[in-house]
């Protein structure tokens, strides 16, 4: 009978854990380290740079659209606050130029970046975006940039 018990632990465990929050981190090795890493990339991930970097785009007081150069940094937490509301988190350290476009033209992609030595038109950026990408929803939650340093 005691063994019975001893064995029920476990299972009662499980059945808590739904009710739990949970948090899961993950994180990645920046790109000038590892090419290859994009491949171990959530497929949620690319959308959620293209989130954030439109958002920074849109609130920017310049007038010039500014564009990724590199990935130096990321990761994804799992959040999970309810069983029914799961979410994902990731927070990315950016690096962004400056480019001729303005801030509102669609091809930004293919604008060629400012290059002046009077200009720092350089910015690291880390950004913290809650995304459910089933239901392509993104929360910027947090941005910071700086200029990058000559």
């Amino acid at each position: 009978m005691s063994l019975r018990r001893a064995g029920a632990l476990p299972w009662v465990l499980l059945l808590l854990l739904p009710n739990l929050k949970l948090l899961r981190t993950q994180a990645w090795c920046s790109e000038k380290e590892k090419d290859n890493n994009q491949k171990s990339r959530a497929p949620e991930f690319p959308a959620t740079v293209e989130f954030a970097l439109h958002t920074f785009n849109q609130q920017s007081q310049d007038d010039y659209a500014y564009r990724l150069v590199s990935i130096l940094s990321s990761w994804r937490e799992y959040s999970r606050y309810k069983q029914d509301d799961p979410k994902m988190v990731f927070s990315m350290k950016l690096q962004l130029r400056r480019t001729w476009c303005g801030k509102f033209e669609e091809d930004v992609d293919n604008c060629p970046f400012q290059e002046s030595p009077k200009l720092n038109s350089t910015l690291i950026c880390l950004f913290t975006v809650s995304t459910r990408p089933w239901m392509s929803l993104f929360e910027l939650l947090n941005q910071t940039c700086s200029e990058e340093l000559p």
